[in-house]
Parts: C-alpha cells; sequence; structure tokens
C-alpha cells in the first residue's frame, strides 16, 4: 500500500542575529510536542511562495514582506511521504505568536542541532545547509606573484562582513605542477597559504579535486568536478543515505570534510546525488570568458537543475553579489565565482 505523499511549504525565517524561529507541534497533531520549521500543506493551485506566507500569517501572525525559494527535498516519514519546499523569509511586519497554541523559540542552527530540542527529522537537513556561506569564493592565484595580493584582497572582503567560503582551484597551475617539480612546490606553498588565510580568518576552505587527494583530508571540503563525481558514482551501488557523501572506500576522506559536486546537467545533478553530496554548484548560468563556446543555461536553466537537486546550489558564471537577489529569487543557496566575486564583495 502507497503511502500518502503531501506537498508541504517550510519557513526558514531568520532574524538579525542569525537565528531561525522554530515551533512545537500541536497537541492536536502527529509528532505532537516536537519542534518543526513553521510552515504547512500547499493548497491546490497554490505556489510554494503563496503557500509561505498563508500559513505563516495563519499560524504565527505576521505578514511576510521579502520570501525567496530554496531547496526542494523529499522526507519520508514512517506513514507519509513529503515533498518540503523551503524558502528564506527575511522580512515580515508584526510579532510571531502561537497562535495555535504552539510554542515558538529563536535558536541558532548550532543551538537547534546540538540541542536539547527534539526536532522532526525532515528539519535537520535544512538547518545543516543553512551553515553554509552564500557566497563562494574560488581562488585565481596562476603563479607565485598573486599569492599575497589575492590572500590580502580576501582578507580585506573578510574585514567587511563578507559571509563567504573559498575554494582553491588552480586548474592550468595543477598541470604545469604535474610536469615541473618547482611548480609542484610553488603550488603546494600557495595551498598551505591559503589554508593558513582562511583557517585565521575562520573561513571554510574547500579544495578541488583536480589537486592531489593528500590535500583533501586538510580542507573543510572537496569540490569534485563533474567527471570525478561521476567516476566515484559508478562505484555505488546504492545512493549513500548518510549526512556525508563519502564512505570508505567511495571517497578518500575523512567525515568531517563537506563535499560538493560541480553540475552542469541532468546526468551530473544524478551522480552528485547518488553520493548525496553536501551541495552542488550549477553552471555556467550567464555568459562568461572562460567559456566563450558554451551556450549557457541562463536562469531558467539553472532553476529547473536547483529545483531537482534536493540540496543547496550555487550558481556559477557571470556572478557577482550585485546578482546574489536574482540567484536567491532563482532557488539558489548562493553564488560562486572567481575575481569578479571577490572584487565585489
Amino acid at each position: 500500500m502507497s503511502k500518502p505523499y503531501l506537498h508541504v511549504a517550510a519557513a526558514l525565517i531568520e532574524n538579525t542575529q542569525q537565528q531561525f524561529l522554530l515551533a512545537s507541534r500541536p497537541h492536536d497533531k502527529s509528532w505532537a510536542g516536537w519542534w518543526e520549521l513553521p510552515g504547512g500543506k500547499i493548497e491546490v493551485n497554490e505556489t510554494p511562495l503563496e503557500a509561505v506566507v498563508r500559513e505563516l500569517e495563519e499560524e504565527l501572525g505576521i505578514q511576510v514582506t521579502a520570501v525567496t525559494p530554496w531547496v526542494v527535498y523529499e522526507h519520508e516519514y514512517p506513514n507519509t511521504r513529503v515533498q518540503l519546499h523551503f524558502c528564506r523569509v527575511t522580512a515580515w511586519q508584526g510579532t510571531p505568536r502561537g497562535m495555535e497554541g504552539q510554542e515558538l523559540g529563536w535558536f541558532s542552527a548550532e543551538e537547534a542541532l546540538k540541542g536539547p530540542l527534539q526536532l522532526l527529522p525532515a528539519a535537520f537537513p535544512p538547518l545543516r545547509w543553512s551553515q553554509l556561506p552564500t557566497r563562494y569564493v574560488l581562488t585565481d592565484l596562476r603563479n607565485p606573484d598573486h599569492v599575497d595580493d589575492w590572500l590580502a584582497q580576501l582578507t580585506q572582503a573578510h574585514s567587511r562582513g563578507s559571509d563567504m567560503m573559498v575554494q582553491f582551484r588552480e586548474a592550468e597551475w595543477q598541470q604545469r605542477a604535474e610536469q615541473s617539480p618547482r611548480e609542484a612546490e610553488t603550488l603546494a606553498a600557495a595551498w598551505q597559504a591559503c589554508l593558513t588565510t582562511c583557517r585565521q580568518l575562520g573561513i571554510p576552505c574547500v579544495v578541488n579535486s583536480r589537486h592531489p587527494q593528500a590535500w583533501w583530508a586538510e580542507a573543510d571540503g572537496v569540490q569534485l568536478r563533474a567527471i570525478d563525481a561521476a567516476q566515484y558514482a559508478a562505484q555505488v551501488a546504492e545512493p549513500l543515505k548518510s549526512d556525508v557523501a563519502h564512505a570508505d572506500p567511495v571517497l578518500p576522506i575523512p567525515s568531517h570534510v563537506k563535499v560538493g559536486v560541480s553540475v552542469h546537467n541532468e546526468a551530473e545533478l544524478a551522480a552528485a546525488q547518488r553520493l548525496n553530496a553536501q551541495f552542488v554548484v550549477i553552471g555556467h548560468v550567464l555568459p562568461t570568458p572562460s567559456h566563450p563556446n558554451q551556450t549557457p543555461l541562463e536562469w531558467s536553466g539553472f532553476q529547473a537543475l536547483a529545483q531537482a537537486a534536493q540540496r543547496p546550489a550555487y550558481a556559477i558564471g557571470g556572478q557577482n553579489s550585485d546578482s546574489l537577489a536574482t540567484a536567491f529569487a532563482s532557488g539558489a543557496h548562493g553564488v560562486a565565482g572567481r575575481s569578479q566575486l571577490l572584487e565585489s564583495l
């Protein structure tokens, strides 16, 4: 007998202290007393954003003034399957109150995940995802002469309060390093300098899978190229079910290391899902000099892949901080890019 399939809109309501509003389940509903993100069922002929606005007014007595789509995620409970349309709410009018007698509380993601709250199972993934920065900066070093200046620019952007994550990706330098011991030495020094600076600033540092596997365990994450993700996914008999995208011997990295996958089409997205990547980078979205002969996805193509991803998606290709609002409206978690993005922070 098949389980009922529900479509639900749920809201991450974030205040200026980077806390999220959680609500306890009313005593007359299933999972009574458990804590969840506010929201409810999507009505017929209603969009997820419309459902969020309606539900938050009914449940919390607030009028939402700024909401964007985020991750579409499917969760299976013992008696139901639920497609959750998570949305981010950043502005509203009124003071939230429990209109249905539910208890409310503001919690940081870390507090909610590690504290005494009895969270609904489907609330764990979005709270974990919310800890990912919205700007994903790729290095643009090219040779040893540029390292100090680039890291100084990164430090300045961090001092202005920019929310970011860094990916060390130097494909051309890596290619030279495989032919020259001197290039290999300077590239390794650049990697260590980048990692050290990120550690000092508290910025997550990810390494591209083009670089030596010995570096992967040193990083906070690994960004798998699409070709590498496809090779690893082919080794997986069943899609990984855990919250990490690596289980020995699939990926040779420790469990604390996050995994992202670069995605350009549905087949590459399927590989990312099979590996249960924590996030994907989708592109290229807009025309970019690095891909002069490739047709961009445009925002419509990005949105289609992002909605199918079931995890946070970064938009890459022609992105800077000015494009962040458009990316959010298209369901992106954030934007990724090299010099143009860093310079705009």
